[in-house]
């Protein structure tokens, strides 16, 4: 139903975790080399060795690949820099969401490029760090596919 696309991971247990996550929810996860790790590294294959094969997992040279091919109709770029709280979208299947690498969240030029109103941010407390990259997936696709009464994967 939806796409999540992980812009430059570098942390593996991260990513195995989001391969769950989609597994669950019935989301494509994307992943935009280059990796942080080898997708075979043992803490990724742990943290989504139960469900790995039961998620789509598709890898990219670029971004800009996987825009061209996959057209998405609409994407959602997240970071704490976005302007809109992410609990108030409206969102449709196959929107994608877009997360930024764990250390440094996505580049200003991948954000500006995304229109202002698709700029997502999750609240949070003032003056605290951002969300950890396996929660924040979590709490926004957990979010649109709630607005969807959690329809399975079509």
């Amino acid at each position: 139903m939806f796409h999540v696309v992980l812009y430059q991971p570098e942390i593996p247990p991260n990513t195995g975790n989001v391969i769950r996550l989609c597994a669950n929810a019935g989301a494509t996860l994307h992943l935009i080399e280059p990796l942080g790790f080898s997708i075979d590294e043992k803490a990724v294959r742990r943290a989504g060795m139960d469900y790995a094969e039961l998620a789509e997992v598709r890898t990219w040279k670029s971004l800009n690949e996987c825009f061209q091919i996959m057209k998405f109709a609409r994407y959602f770029a997240i970071s704490t820099r976005g302007t809109v709280r992410h609990d108030v979208a409206a969102y449709r299947p196959g929107d994608a969401f877009l997360f930024g690498p764990e250390t440094r969240g996505l580049p200003a030029e991948i954000l500006e490029a995304c229109p202002a109103e698709q700029r997502l941010r999750i609240p949070m407390q003032a003056g605290n760090r951002s969300l950890n990259l396996s929660n924040s997936v979590a709490v926004v696709v957990y979010e649109a596919w709630r607005q969807h009464d959690f329809a399975p994967r079509s």
